[in-house]
């Protein structure tokens, strides 16, 4: 997430927990991340957060499964209010992590390795050189340690079907295209295919699980569905997301990688 995501984060970041964070949509999706990635951490564990945000998760994982978390976000004004939460985090941009020397790269990050590190709801969406990320997390994540990505999938049959309704060809196709689209903010996205994100993280890292997220959960600007009716969805998502094919085409997807 370079610095013009940065700039555009900014400007939405008073009002993003609001808007997103605090919705009956973002509660259920995050909700459905924290119940696959909770069971890896244990209490102590030392976690970086790529793309940290207003600090949701880090918070999360500190107050419920007692972790260390560090958090990283290429937007100033989220980082604001992640510190004003209590969130160790800093302003950097993760192709900027990523480019530091190994030894600063260290010492940028306590000086410790991390028992695992999560990126989630599309941080990585925004980054084109996952290797190089890949590289510096292996150097930071210790041997048997975790990595959890949540990135928008290549396919999400509630955007296709929503935008097709709408009569709107090019946001219900945009993410088949090869080189990505711009989103709402101006942001060039990539939506990258699951054999290109195993690719990028090998050798480091090994696929050992993935489910969707908001496969019956719709993505946030479908309205009006009431709240009780998302609950169901959701109750749904929890027994069908993982299976081969429905996962496949959810708005987002939970990768679980283990450090070899």
């Amino acid at each position: 997430m370079g610095m013009a995501a940065g700039l555009a984060f900014d400007t939405i970041a008073k009002d993003y927990d609001a808007r997103w964070t605090s919705s009956t949509v973002g509660r259920l999706q995050r909700a459905a991340v924290w119940r696959h990635i909770d069971p890896l951490v244990k209490p102590g564990d030392r976690i970086l957060d790529l793309g940290c945000g207003t600090g949701e998760d880090a918070l999360h994982l500190m107050q419920h499964c007692g972790a260390v978390v560090q958090g990283v976000d290429a937007s100033v004004e989220m980082i604001e209010v992640a510190q004003a939460r209590g969130v160790d985090a800093r302003q950097l941009t993760i192709e900027a992590f990523a480019d530091l020397p190994r030894n600063r790269r260290r010492r940028e990050s306590g000086g410790a390795v991390f028992a695992g590190a999560l990126s989630n709801f599309g941080a990585l969406n925004c980054v084109r050189d996952l290797e190089k990320v890949a590289l510096a997390l292996g150097h930071l994540i210790r041997p048997g340690g975790y990595l959890a990505i949540c990135v928008m999938g290549a396919r999400c049959a509630w955007e296709i079907g929503y935008f097709l309704l709408h009569g709107d060809l090019t946001k219900a196709f945009r993410r088949w295209r090869p080189n990505g689209a711009p989103s709402s903010l101006g942001i060039r996205v990539s939506y990258h295919s699951l054999a290109h994100l195993r690719h990028a993280f090998h050798p480091w890292f090994r696929l050992t699980r993935w489910c969707g997220i908001g496969l019956c959960v719709p993505p946030s600007y479908v309205k009006p569905l009431s709240a009780s009716a998302l609950a169901r969805l959701a109750k749904i998502d929890a027994r069908v997301a993982g299976w081969p094919f429905l996962r496949a085409i959810a708005d987002h997807r939970l990768l679980l990688f283990e450090r070899l």
